[in-house]
This record gives C-alpha cells, sequence and structure tokens, in this order.
C-alpha cells in the first residue's frame, strides 16, 4: 500500500495565494518522509509539465526522498514515456535505484495531458506508436547491458552499451493503464506489471482489465506479476470529516481541469455518489476507507493499492494526517481483512 502525488499547487480553499513550487516540492518529500515511517509500501510522484502541478522531474524528487526515507520503494506515477526519452529514463531511475540501494520503480504511461508533446517537439497524431516503441525500447535496455534497437521515432542503437545500471536486475518496470485494453495486452506480452488509474466511475467496471490482464499473461507464457490501482481518495477522523475536508480541494481541482476539457462543475450530490461503496473516490474514516480498499482488492485481484491523496491543494498538515491514518490504521486491517479472506478459502 502507498501514496501517489502530483506535487499539485491549485489554491488551497479559502487561501488566495497559490503555494510557491519549491514549497510544494519540500512538502512533497516531507509526505513521502512520513509515509516511510508509518510502514507503507511505495510513493509515487507523478510526471506533469504545467504551472499547477510542481514535478516536471520526478527522478529529481525521488532522488531527494530516496536520501531522507530508509525502506519504501520509490517510483514515478507517471513518467510520460512517449514524449520521452528510454534511454534518460533508464539512465535517471537507475541512478536513483543505485542511490536507494535498490529501491526504485518506473510506471511507464501515455499521460492524460498533452502539454509535453510540443514541449519536446512530439506530434500528437503519433501518440499510440510513440509509447509502443518507446516502451520497446525501455524494456530492451532494462534487460540488457548492451542495447540493439532501432524505430522510427528515435536514432537507431547498435550494440550500445546503457549505464549506470540499476542495483535491481531487471529494473521495475510498470505500465500505468487508464482505460485502453490495448495498452494491458501490451504490458502482458512482455511480462510487465500494470498500475490501473481510477479516477471517476465505478471501480467494477476496471475488473475486465485485470481478467484480460491475466488471460493476456497466460496466453504470452508469462509467470503471474502485480496488478495496482490508483485512486482518488482521503482519509479522515470520521466519514463526515473526510468528506467536509477532501471536497473544496477536490473541487477546486476537478473543476479547473473540467474547464479545460469540457465537464461541468462537480457539485456535492457528484462527490458524495463518488464515496458511496460502489463510487470512484476512497474516502472517510480509516475503517471505511479499508473496507472499500479490501473490496476493490477482491474485486480486481489487485496486489498493491496506491492513493492520491493531495487532489488540489489540501492543506498540508491535513496531508500528513491522512498519510499516519492510511499507514498505522487503514493497512493493518486491509492485511487482516485480505489474510482473513485467503484463510476462509484455503479452508
Amino acid at each position: 500500500m502507498g501514496v501517489t502525488t502530483f506535487a499539485e499547487t491549485y489554491p488551497e480553499e479559502g487561501v488566495a495565494n497559490v503555494r510557491g513550487h519549491g514549497q510544494r516540492l519540500r512538502e512533497v518529500v516531507e509526505e513521502a518522509e512520513l509515509a516511510d515511517r508509518m510502514g507503507l509500501d511505495v510513493y509515487g510522484v507523478g510526471e506533469h509539465h504545467r504551472e499547477d502541478f510542481a514535478a516536471s522531474a520526478p527522478a529529481v524528487v525521488l532522488a531527494a526522498i530516496a536520501a531522507r526515507t530508509s525502506r519504501i520503494r520509490l517510483t514515478s506515477a507517471v513518467t510520460v514515456l512517449s514524449s520521452d526519452d528510454p534511454v534518460r529514463v533508464y539512465q535517471d531511475f537507475a541512478t536513483l535505484d543505485q542511490l536507494s540501494s535498490g529501491r526504485a520503480e518506473v510506471i511507464a504511461g501515455r499521460g492524460s495531458f498533452t502539454e509535453s508533446f510540443p514541449l519536446f517537439g512530439y506530434r500528437l497524431e503519433d501518440y499510440d506508436e510513440l509509447f509502443a516503441e518507446k516502451l520497446d525500447l525501455l524494456v530492451a535496455i532494462a534487460n540488457s547491458d548492451r542495447v540493439t534497437w532501432s524505430g522510427r521515432h528515435r536514432p537507431a542503437l547498435a550494440d550500445q552499451p546503457v549505464h549506470p545500471r540499476a542495483q535491481q536486475d531487471p529494473l521495475p518496470v510498470w505500465v500505468g493503464v487508464g482505460g485502453n485494453p490495448q495498452s494491458v495486452v501490451r504490458a502482458a506480452s512482455y511480462g510487465l506489471p500494470v498500475a490501473l488509474a481510477i479516477i471517476g466511475g465505478e471501480p467494477a467496471r476496471f475488473a475486465p482489465f485485470g481478467d484480460l490482464y491475466r488471460r493476456a499473461l497466460d496466453e504470452f507464457g508469462k509467470p503471474r506479476t502485480p496488478l495496482a490501482v490508483h485512486a482518488h481518495g482521503y482519509v479522515g477522523d470520521s466519514d463526515d470529516a473526510a468528506a467536509d475536508e477532501f471536497f473544496g480541494p477536490y473541487r477546486t481541482a476537478m473543476s479547473h481541469i473540467g474547464r479545460e476539457r469540457g465537464w461541468p462543475p462537480i457539485g456535492r450530490g457528484q462527490f458524495d455518489a463518488a464515496r458511496s461503496p460502489q463510487g470512484s473516490l476512497v474516502l472517510g474514516s480509516p475503517d471505511t476507507v479499508a473496507d472499500k480498499i479490501v473490496t476493490m482488492s477482491r474485486l480486481l485481484g489487485l496486489d498493491r493499492f496506491m492513493l492520491h491523496i493531495s487532489v488540489g491543494t489540501l492543506p498540508h498538515e491535513k496531508v500528513l494526517r491522512s498519510i499516519e491514518f492510511l499507514g498505522t490504521e487503514v493497512a493493518p486491517r486491509v492485511r487482516e481483512r485480505m489474510a482473513a479472506t485467503s484463510g476462509s478459502r484455503r479452508g
């Protein structure tokens, strides 16, 4: 179980000034330190190239976190591989892996925002082809220290060494998936683990993705690999307190993005539906959140769950309190309930 962030810098409810990028990044490091102390398994930093997110270079942020933590795994969430160079991605995360004594991972994805494409000189028309080609190269580099490869969108490599090598062999590469079955099958063809992003709708509709992934692994003759979910949510003292504290920042963020994408403003009724047992938000008291994670894990066959707390810009102290709840109260409940289920099935 773990936490992800995009280092959001939307205005807080009732606060006129937006937090500066430096302040927000220092808060992210503090949040990851706490997640490590609370015994959580993974901390992820997403890549964006916009003013309202502070982290355009997750590997750099994760390296700062590595120096202040001892056991938590460190991942991108996600690396926008389509507009990056796989050689450089590997080198950045191999360096992080060495610095952190083998705790680095990459979640490679297409990205739901497209600002990086014109920034780095790529065409949106090549969106799908870029990701497929670059994932192929990243996997090749992760699996071998000398690479021969050719494609359309990057110069070819001929028996080219790539250094430094990661301490882990191979460096763990995941594929981040929103709602694309082809991405699930592609990940399975390489035997890569998958992280599903659930940011709306009912988690039940993602069950076919888990089934498809496991079938595809079997058909490609690959061993079973982990399946994870990244979802929005928050842990508070009670269900009502959590909802009241989370709604304002969540509405700010989702309404801001909605204006760009043509979504209507989010209201409290829609929010409350999303935090219902069937909704996408993993939100409430520690007991409610644990129940929802267990339900989702059983439904989808999950091996990892990652909670994205800072949707919008929550007050820093509330994010820290939510991380503390997640580590000390939610995670033990989830482990206990999942173990009980496994025991009853064995019986």
